[in-house]
């Protein structure tokens, strides 16, 4: 049995797999998923599971070199920015795109995380590092 809190089969498969510069996103419930680019739906319902609780869980297992956030979540400031903010000493350098071209970036990402979360602009692209 696992140690770490991550339990969710697909995610923690999609994490081992990970290499050097991979890509995972992880969404609100309104990101769109781009075809081809796996879908980790989480959601339950509005607000279940809430974007903070799945970053947390993400860190417990991906290494993080750098994260993308789109710009407008400047001006919106969600609660997952805030949980972003207090968790970046995890989450490497900080990178900021438009929502469009945030969006453009998730076609290449190995898999978008699904949340409940509802908050607008609620997303972030985790780039992966190595643990050496």
């Amino acid at each position: 049995m696992k140690k770490t809190t991550l339990l969710n089969i697909a995610l923690s498969r999609t994490i081992a797999g990970m290499g050097h510069g991979d890509i995972l996103v992880i969404g609100d419930a309104g990101l769109p998923v781009p075809p081809g680019v796996e879908l980790i739906d989480l959601a339950v319902t509005a607000g279940m599971p809430d974007f903070a609780s799945v970053l947390r869980a993400v860190l417990s297992e991906l290494q993080v070199e750098r994260h993308v956030l789109a710009e407008e979540m400047q001006t919106v400031v969600p609660p997952a920015l805030v949980e972003i903010e207090r968790l970046k000493g995890k989450l490497g350098k900080r990178e900021w795109l438009s929502h469009d071209a945030f969006k453009v970036l998730t076609r290449n990402a190995r898999a978008v995380v699904r949340t409940g979360e509802c908050q607008p602009y609620s997303n972030i692209a985790l780039i992966a590092g190595v643990t050496f």
